[in-house]
């Protein structure tokens, strides 16, 4: 099928593209892109006053499946990624069992094959993610995972981590660190500071992601691998990973949404909802966030989509960390940071697409004659209310709800495929 999208904003971050124009979808890909007659036998769809950009890749989501599909499921997490414009994600293997083995990776390889979304598959660093004996690396990379991570569990022990970054480095497959001590944050619930002690609620400090974070850093640039660090939240981690750059040590990392929009006084109401690991942190924290996402030192933008069921989040000290995130993450960016001044909708896009692509080493996030045809159509300025009923997912504890956010996804297309268009 052949789809003429006319008079759109198009946006290429990689390429610098930035202009009003057209683009026509033929058999799954890109087949042109600028000014042009209307192609024949073309589904026209008028796109003026909306911005084209390249579906999102969202580095960092968790989609339950298997195990726990009563708070998500594969299929049902595409959906809400789809509504959220992103189209390529990579799930953690924190599920049950963990994605420790080939079979595991192609039971969520092959149930995400009739998806609304590209899954990329992140392979256990350790079995059952304890931290003591290494997977088969190689023979998950060869039944197809993208990365390697013990995310939500830090592999505890720097000689199995070291040989974990190594061999990984070997087989051309990333590392992406969850990075937090754990003999600090032992019994935290929030950050620790004003608002924990205010509200007598144990806290996390931030010395236990800071303390993680050297680690990983110290292990890189002594072993010369790369590394990638999740969820960076702290301004101490932040200078760590802007100063080991400039040494030039192959160092990347990705930050959330709610740590460029939101803190810690955002719990003042003990929602459970706003409890994530690594926690919500000071107003000093969210700001050195802001500012290594415009001087590059924050790579990417990823969701850390935690989804828990209405029962579980209804006790706030009780409740498992998480919140979901793929439908806001691309408003909560033009929100928090375009419409304020902090990066222009290319940079903001740009983290959220090509760059993270480029971590993982996947071959999207581009427009581009002959790339597959994923795409997001959004409304850079229209304003929408986060009601959770609404949201595409199976759970509902999201961090944005109730909040009027500016920008809403239209349409996402997978392969040339209309996966969402909004009602």
């Amino acid at each position: 099928m052949r789809i003429f999208l006319q008079n759109a904003r198009l946006i290429d971050p990689l390429s610098h593209l930035d202009e009003e124009g057209d683009l026509l979808i033929d058999h799954g890909r890109i087949a042109a892109i600028g000014r042009g007659p209307v192609a024949k036998d073309a589904e026209v769809v008028d796109c003026t006053g909306l911005v084209l950009a390249p579906g999102l890749v969202d580095m960092h989501v968790h989609l339950r499946d298997p195990g726990q599909t009563e708070k998500e499921d594969i299929l049902s997490g595409c959906r809400a990624a789809a509504a959220g414009g992103v189209t390529t994600l990579l799930c953690m293997p924190n599920t049950r069992p963990t994605i420790d083995t080939p079979e595991t990776v192609r039971y969520v390889l092959d149930k995400a094959a009739h998806a609304t979304a590209h899954v990329c598959v992140a392979g256990a660093l350790t079995m059952h993610l304890g931290g003591e004996q290494r997977t088969d690396m190689a023979a998950l990379r060869d039944a197809g995972v993208t990365a390697f991570s013990d995310d939500g569990r830090p592999v505890t022990d720097s000689r199995l981590m070291a040989d974990a970054l190594r061999e990984a480095a070997a087989l051309g497959v990333p590392v992406v660190s969850h990075c937090e001590d754990l003999p600090l944050s032992a019994g935290g619930k929030m950050h620790e500071g004003e608002v924990s002690r205010d509200l007598g609620v144990p806290g996390v400090p931030a010395a236990a992601e800071d303390c993680g974070t050297a680690r990983e850093l110290a292990l890189a640039a002594a072993y010369e691998v790369p590394v990638h660090i999740c969820h960076v939240s702290t301004r101490t981690s932040v200078a760590l990973i802007r100063d080991y750059k400039r040494r030039g040590v192959q160092v990347t990392c990705e930050t959330a949404p709610h740590y460029f929009a939101l803190t810690d006084e955002a719990l003042r109401g003990k929602d459970a909802d706003l409890r994530m690991s690594p926690p919500l942190r000071t107003e000093a924290d969210r700001w050195a966030v802001i500012e290594g996402l415009q001087d590059g030192t924050i790579d990417a933008i990823a969701t850390d989509h935690a989804p828990h069921t209405p029962a579980e989040k209804a006790d706030f000290l009780g409740a498992p960390n998480g919140t979901i995130g793929m439908e806001t993450s691309l408003a909560a960016g033009l929100t928090y940071l375009v419409h304020p001044g902090y990066l222009t909708l290319s940079q903001l896009l740009y983290k959220m697409t090509a760059g993270p692509a480029q971590i993982l080493h996947l071959p999207c996030g581009r427009l581009e004659v002959g790339a597959p045809a994923d795409l997001v159509l959004f409304d850079p300025d229209e304003r929408w209310s986060v009601d959770p009923a609404k949201l595409h997912g199976k759970s509902r504890n999201a961090a944005f709800k109730g909040q009027t956010l500016t920008g809403r996804v239209r349409r996402t297309y997978l392969a040339g495929k209309l996966v969402y268009c909004a009602p």
